[in-house]
């Protein structure tokens, strides 16, 4: 039965994925034909063609491996300075130039001088491939505010999970009290486990992290606590001590190894599913975004443990760099767990979304051949046009971004070396849930 649901929870990830690559290409398809661009292929997947079918000028079709999909569009980039689209040159750098450029005319038919990629107004260019990787943050979004709105998510509540007996610096490497320690100022309130905190001095209080700040920032205080108990409300007292605790990162979560001296009352808050409010969502939507960029930042000095993980006996780190595959085995991993069924839909939707914000942060470096790349040059050719009329200096004409696969070319190797040791990575040393 595991393994049943192992099989069921991956082939859920695939077609999430699927449905993820063709909606990221149906956004540069939409605005591509809003713009007058002939558009011959529109693919998810790539290899050997599984079904397709012609509609208007668009082939539309599904290949055999999910691991990508594309639109092809003609006249990607300019005729050369001679006007040719097709030429031969000794050099291997000029080769892959000529190459690209030839490609770009592929499938040339009359009619189609007008309806060329690079013949758009630079705005518009941006707009096509800006499209696709916006398609995939809107999908991230609606996603991830869904799921926290109407399912919720796990988080640390106002209830108490357990009361501590003693007080304990944070920096100190135990948890058991000793002789000499003093009483935690929740044991000494008759705080007990179970006890959900509803009001702290008056002041209604509605998550933890708002608990948390509000016993934080009264340090050596009498404080009065509203607390639930068995369906009725009990007003504590507590002397709120001054203590060395962990630093928090704004949002209830601590800062591993960095303490600070603040407030303390002592007791661990349980955690549970709650329901997000909208805001709230928005601020965590927020939180993943810079987290997500973050990552990307980060992504380079992970590589040396990502080595590590798939050719030594280093361990692989939750929050390690995952592809496709390893994706796909969270996905079987969340259909196996013992949890409701609804919180499994929640975590795979959660899965799916984060994949969608991963394709709009990477899609929107300015590299070639990525989407930010084409953007890029987009941009530049603006500026130099522009900045050509105001100092009245004959027009530029396009950018030629074929000048650049060369440098397309390396990032290409990059990213095909990364996702192999990535690969192997995930098959060797995946990253699990349990």
């Amino acid at each position: 039965m595991t393994t049943l649901m192992m099989i069921l929870g991956i082939v859920v990830f695939v077609v999430g994925l699927l449905i993820s690559i063709a909606w990221h290409e149906l956004g540069h398809l939409s605005t591509a034909k809003l713009f007058g661009i002939r558009v011959p292929q529109y693919m998810v997947g790539f290899g050997p063609t599984i079904w397709s079918r012609k509609k208007g000028d668009t082939e539309y079709g599904i290949k055999a491996v999910p691991l990508g999909g594309y639109i092809r569009m003609i006249g990607m980039f300019p005729p050369g300075p001679d006007g040719r689209i097709e030429a031969r040159s000794t050099s291997p750098f000029r080769g892959m130039i000529e190459d690209a450029r030839s490609a770009a005319f592929e499938e040339l038919k009359p009619g189609d001088e007008s309806r060329l990629f690079y013949t758009r107004k630079p705005w518009k260019r941006v707009i096509v491939m800006f499209a696709g990787p916006f398609m995939n943050l809107i999908l991230a979004v609606a996603i991830f505010l869904g799921v926290m709105m109407t399912f919720g998510i796990q988080t640390q509540t106002t209830t108490v999970g357990k009361v501590s007996d003693c007080v304990i610096q944070g920096s100190e490497n135990r948890t058991k009290c000793e002789t000499g320690d003093e009483a935690a100022p929740a044991k000494a309130a008759g705080l007990l486990g179970g006890d959900k905190i509803v009001a702290f001095n008056g002041k209604a209080v509605e998550d933890w992290s708002t608990l948390q700040t509000d016993i934080r920032d009264n340090p050596g205080k009498t404080v009065t606590l509203t607390v639930e108990r068995k369906g009725e409300q009990v007003d504590l007292t507590a002397h709120l001590i001054e203590n060395q605790v962990s630093k928090t990162d704004g949002n209830g979560g601590y800062v591993e190894g960095q303490y600070v001296s603040a407030g303390f009352l002592g007791f661990t808050p349980a955690s549970g599913i709650v329901e997000q409010s909208f805001g709230q969502s928005v601020d965590r939507m927020g939180d993943m975004m810079q987290n997500g960029v973050e990552s990307l930042i980060a992504l380079p000095s992970k590589v040396p443990a990502l080595w590590d993980a798939a050719f030594g006996d280093g361990p692989r780190e939750d929050d390690s760099p995952m592809g496709v595959v390893g994706a796909a085995r969270i996905g079987g991993d969340v259909f196996t767990l013992d949890i409701p069924a609804s919180q499994q839909v929640a975590m795979m939707l959660f899965l799916v979304a984060g994949f969608n914000l991963s394709l709009f942060l990477f899609n929107m470096l300015p590299l070639l051949p990525l989407d930010g790349g084409h953007i890029a040059g987009a941009l530049w050719e603006s500026l130099r046009r522009n900045l050509a009329k105001v100092l009245r200096r004959p027009d530029p004409g396009p950018f030629d971004v074929a000048k650049l696969m060369p440098v397309a070319y390396v990032v290409a190797s990059i990213f095909i070396c990364f996702t192999i040791l990535v690969l192997i990575a995930d098959v060797v040393n995946p990253v699990r849930i349990s």
